[in-house]
């Protein structure tokens, strides 16, 4: 979409900031670091975005054979990297020569929280990519989020929001258990509802993931009296920006980042 047809468009609304056509409305959260923009999931992505003024991420964390947390968005490696099969079946000092299809080393979850640590102000949505069960039994859960959780807290820097989310209850109840005051996001691939709200009050999650596609401002409204924060995804086109804006979405997960940012 033309961003001077946006940028028309807000200011008929009555919609931009001073100096800034997107100035106020939902974080924009660069889905894996700005996944159109750049290679997913990869340093280079996360340092460009934030050079750029984007101040949201998300991304997706996963754990090795050896239990060393990395950043790793499918169940295989085969799609992104030079490698094939799952990284929970190979050890971190594996994944040492493991590179992207464009030759990017593989991103351990220290590496980014490091990169992220001396940058306050940053909200940073740690995706829980464990609800396949059979490479995530019930009985690594507690472990990954412990490890999760000590990793992201011992490097957060002041002013900046951590949020724990995941499609699976398991590790959002395990966090809750660690925490209960920890941001956390239910997430689900279907709109805004009672029962997605219902849902994400009993496992203790402060906030939520939908689809923005089929979500009303009513839904979302709904969300905010009972305490629920809103993200909308995907995002995918400057349209879909302001539709979440227009929904009143507290955040929107896109692709295009840099572009939506101007």
């Amino acid at each position: 979409m033309n961003l001077r047809w946006i940028a028309a468009s807000l200011l008929l609304l009555g919609l931009t900031g001073a100096g800034h056509v997107f100035a106020e409305g939902p974080i924009i959260l660069a889905h894996r670091g700005g996944a159109y923009e750049f290679e997913e999931n990869t340093m280079e992505g996360f340092r460009a975005c934030y050079e750029r003024g984007i101040r949201g991420f998300e991304t997706d964390v996963r754990m090795t054979k050896d239990g060393v947390l990395v950043i790793l968005h499918d169940d295989s490696l085969d799609r992104t990297h030079n490698a094939t099969g799952p990284v929970e079946h190979k050890t971190a000092a594996e994944l040492k020569d493991v590179v992207t299809k464009k030759g990017q080393k593989m991103l351990f979850l220290d590496e980014l929280l490091e990169y992220f640590a001396d940058k306050p102000g940053v909200y940073i949505e740690l995706e829980m990519k464990i609800k396949n069960k059979k490479l995530y039994p019930d009985e690594v859960i507690d472990d990954y989020c412990k490890k999760l959780y000590a990793a992201a807290e011992a490097r957060k820097p002041e002013g900046s929001t951590y949020v724990y989310s995941s499609f699976d209850e398991r590790p959002l109840k395990a966090i809750h258990a660690l925490d209960s005051k920890a941001p956390m996001s239910l997430i689900a691939s279907k709109p805004c509802s009672a029962e997605f709200i219902e849902r994400a009050k009993l496992v203790g999650a402060d906030r939520i993931a939908c689809q923005l596609k089929g979500t009303s401002r009513e839904d979302i409204e709904a969300a905010h009296k009972n305490g629920i924060g809103v993200n909308c995804w995907p995002g995918r086109a400057g349209e879909d920006y302001l539709l979440a804006r227009g929904l009143g979405a507290d955040v929107h997960c896109t692709d295009i980042p840099t572009v939506i940012q101007g």
